[in-house]
């Protein structure tokens, strides 16, 4: 049983900055997270994107942005149990027992729910062969784009993300060769981005087939060649290393949507006074929560948090005064 104050079931940037504020307080905190390795999307799914709106930063890379929150949770050592996501909850006493999927139990007077969007998979195409090339050329997700220096990509899509890595390993001259298949003639993406795929097409530099879906994949140990069917050109066939749809992700609130709490349109419900749920003790910030006017920007998950560990700690320590300590007169005093 790992017990301490507060359990945070979400390692993403929430998350990892209220173990910081949590850690002003005195308090302990324990994330769980089903990824392995903490960060959430800003790690696993686009480490390498540049992000513009977090305060001081005029851009600061994904990964970037979780190495610091990473650095500037470390005085208060939090705990962390990777690749388990949280499964069920269950009250002893003052505290919730939280089980993961493995069996691992945390016990804490405090949860807070930092879980982003929620467990999230890839949206798959239907191609019959799809799963039997995971790992051999198939990837749902670009994590290091190094990983594709001097190979032969094919990516599908019609969003942000797929026209943003086509570029990317264009540009920065990664990628042998990059094809890009929409089954649309337009695009779902920002106009100045559609725009940059159609010049480097026009150029030569990008291999742009429209009104086209890929349909099968060929390869014995590993992927070796993509096939397309076009709408007018009938099936295409093109030799490739990856092959890499990007179709955006599923969100759901998983395991976690059976805890009673109040949910509204995937999302758990909460007060703006301190953004705890229907359940006392239950908190919920970042993504994963819902109220009037929400926006879904990290810089309001930190907001969200910074209030929630507040209320948490008079909940644990009801005869006892907080005082606010700005950091700039006492520093941070780790543990």
């Amino acid at each position: 049983m790992i017990e301490t104050d507060i359990i945070i079931i979400g390692a993403g940037p929430v998350g990892l900055f209220t173990v910081f504020e949590a850690g002003l307080l005195k308090l302990k905190c324990h994330l769980i997270d089903s990824l392995p390795e903490p960060g959430g999307q800003c790690s696993e799914i686009y480490p390498k994107k540049p992000i513009y709106d977090i305060p001081g930063f005029p851009t600061i890379l994904a990964g970037e942005l979780i190495d610091n929150l990473m650095e500037q949770a470390a005085p208060f050592k939090p705990g962390f149990t990777l690749g388990e996501a949280a499964m069920k909850i269950d009250k002893e006493g003052e505290d919730f027992i939280v089980t993961t999927v493995k069996g691992t139990k945390h016990k804490a007077p405090i949860v807070i729910i930092a879980g982003g969007l929620g467990v999230f998979e890839p949206r798959k195409p239907p191609i019959d062969t799809l799963t039997s090339f995971e790992d051999k050329g198939v990837e749902y997700i670009i994590k290091d784009p190094n990983f594709y220096k001097g190979k032969r990509c094919v990516i599908a899509g019609g969003g942000d993300s797929a026209l943003d890595w086509s570029i990317f390993l264009v540009e920065q001259k990664i990628a042998s060769k990059v094809t890009l298949v929409h089954r649309n003639s337009s695009f779902r993406g920002h106009l100045d981005s559609v725009q940059k795929v159609i010049d480097l097409a026009e150029k030569g530099e990008i291999e742009l087939i429209t009104e086209a879906e890929v349909t099968g994949l060929q390869g014995s140990d590993h992927l070796e060649n993509v096939i397309v069917s076009h709408q007018k050109d009938g099936e295409i066939t093109i030799k490739a290393d990856h092959f890499i749809p990007l179709f955006g992700l599923k969100p759901s609130l998983g395991p976690i949507a059976d805890w009673g709490l109040e949910i509204e349109k995937n999302a758990i419900k909460v007060t703006t006074l301190d953004y705890s749920t229907n359940i006392p003790g239950i908190y919920a910030i970042g993504d994963v929560n819902t109220y009037e006017n929400k926006l879904k920007l990290i810089l309001c998950g930190f907001h969200e948090g910074t209030l929630a560990v507040q209320s948490a700690f008079a909940r644990i320590f009801p005869d006892k005064k907080n005082i606010l300590k700005y950091t700039t007169v006492n520093g941070v005093q780790g543990f």
